[in-house]
């Protein structure tokens, strides 16, 4: 689907560095009994990922007030579970496929 105005100018915003995490006490607590229910550790993962990932990952992780660790395992959850779209895939047209004979 394409970004709305709305969505395209938030999305500018983020990528611009511009975007600020609003983190009411509330909304900290959610997120700490949602990654306390969500991820039982029940397996431990080894990934490599680049340092500039990392630096942004663990910027996000201490704006949102949650060690880096658990941040990355919401992103996952999220992503899986459908809650979280890769913003990305807007970006490029997909080729049309010849139409089969």
């Amino acid at each position: 689907g394409k970004l709305s105005t709305e969505e395209k100018a938030l999305l500018d915003a983020v990528e611009a560095g511009e975007f600020e995490s609003v983190l009411t006490e509330s909304r900290k607590r959610e997120l700490e009994a949602i990654a306390t229910n969500t991820f039982k550790k029940d397996k431990r993962i080894n990934i490599r990922i680049s340092n500039r990932d990392l630096t942004a990952i663990q910027s996000r992780a201490s704006e949102e007030g949650i060690p880096y660790q658990t941040f990355v395992s919401s992103i996952i959850h999220k992503y899986i579970s459908g809650s979280l779209q890769d913003l990305t895939a807007n970006k490029h047209v997909r080729p049309t496929q010849e139409p089969r004979n």
